[in-house]
């Protein structure tokens, strides 16, 4: 049954500007998750705080299909003091827990998307 319906996964990735998050998630997914990606000049990375940015893509492969989400957090590690550049991860991370307990205690369970973290 869980074949039939598919998978779904949520994956975030964190790290400094540059590290090859990008190119490890396309390596393993065999998909080009950022087809209009943009790079900041360094510039414009100066001044940048910490965001947090979802893709979602749908994958198929031998008949399983997987909802993957990826979750990026772009300006993370950039900045000179990084003090408390985590905080907003941590946010993101606790609001999606909030939300699918939510979802658990109301009546109508049948429809609920996962979207916590879970890697």
């Amino acid at each position: 049954k869980s074949v039939k319906k598919g998978f779904e996964f949520t994956l975030m990735v964190a790290g400094e500007s540059g590290l090859g998050k990008s190119t490890l998630i396309n390596s393993l997914f065999l998909t080009d998750l950022y087809p209009d990606r943009v790079i900041p000049s360094a510039a414009d990375r100066i001044n940048r705080t910490v965001r947090v940015d979802s893709s979602t893509v749908e994958i198929e492969e031998r008949g399983v299909k997987l909802r993957l989400t990826v979750v990026d957090t772009p300006g993370y590690g950039d900045a000179i003091n990084n003090t408390d550049s985590f905080q907003q991860i941590i946010r993101y991370i606790d609001d999606q827990f909030e939300r699918y307990l939510k979802d658990e205690s109301g009546l109508n369970r049948k429809n609920i998307v996962d979207n916590r973290v879970h890697c």
